[in-house]
């Protein structure tokens, strides 16, 4: 009997929910058919009728990872007025979302060190998904810009360049020294960032 379809897909949410938590301790590179398999109770050709490789296993990963990012980073950030508040929901849904990686880390983070010498299907949609996360940023840096918060000759994407510097030094010392101080010194950081972009009188 062929399961349903609604099973089927219920299968694979799981599978790839326990894959992603895995990968975010042991990063792609970790991530085997077997593993998973093992944590979620499955044969390896149980998985493996889901995905049909580890790669394509690893690429599913990184989607859902991209998906979760987007959902709690910067959909609920699109609520707030656009210009520097939507600015700050990003970054602050950012840290927040730091403080929940923290005990795992950042996915994104690893399969960027993992796979930037790498070329291959991975790497690219590693890349893809840092460009398309760039281009958002420098969207909502733009709205800052044609609301008048920020001076007009402001480069949208070197700025998108600098919060995410600031974010990447936040994930970096929250993992060594402890979530709170880094996401204070991020705050501090980003807002004397934003001053040194405001219009001048």
């Amino acid at each position: 009997m062929t399961p349903s379809p609604t099973k089927g897909a219920t299968t694979r949410e799981a599978i790839l929910a326990r894959s992603y938590a895995l990968a975010c301790v042991n990063g792609l590179e970790g991530l085997t058919i077997g593993g998973v398999a093992e944590q979620v109770g499955m044969s390896k050709s149980g998985v493996f009728a889901h995905f049909g490789s580890r790669e394509e296993l690893q690429l599913a990963t990184l989607d859902l990872g991209g998906e979760l990012f987007i959902r709690d980073v910067l959909v609920p950030a699109l609520r707030e007025k656009r210009g520097l508040p939507r600015l700050r929901a990003i970054f602050a849904n950012w840290a927040e979302w730091v403080r929940h990686e923290d005990d795992g880390g950042c996915l994104f983070l690893a399969a960027a060190s993992e796979y930037d010498d790498r070329p291959g299907p991975i790497r690219d949609r590693v890349l893809q998904q840092e460009s398309d996360w760039r281009d958002q940023l420098a969207r909502a840096v733009q709205l800052a810009i044609d609301s008048g918060e920020l001076a007009a000759d402001t480069e949208p994407g070197q700025v998108a360049f600098e919060i995410y510097a600031i974010a990447l030094a936040v994930h970096h010392d929250a993992g060594l020294t402890g979530y709170t101080e880094a996401a204070a010194r991020g705050f501090r950081a980003f807002e004397r960032l934003l001053r040194s972009y405001a219009p001048t009188a």
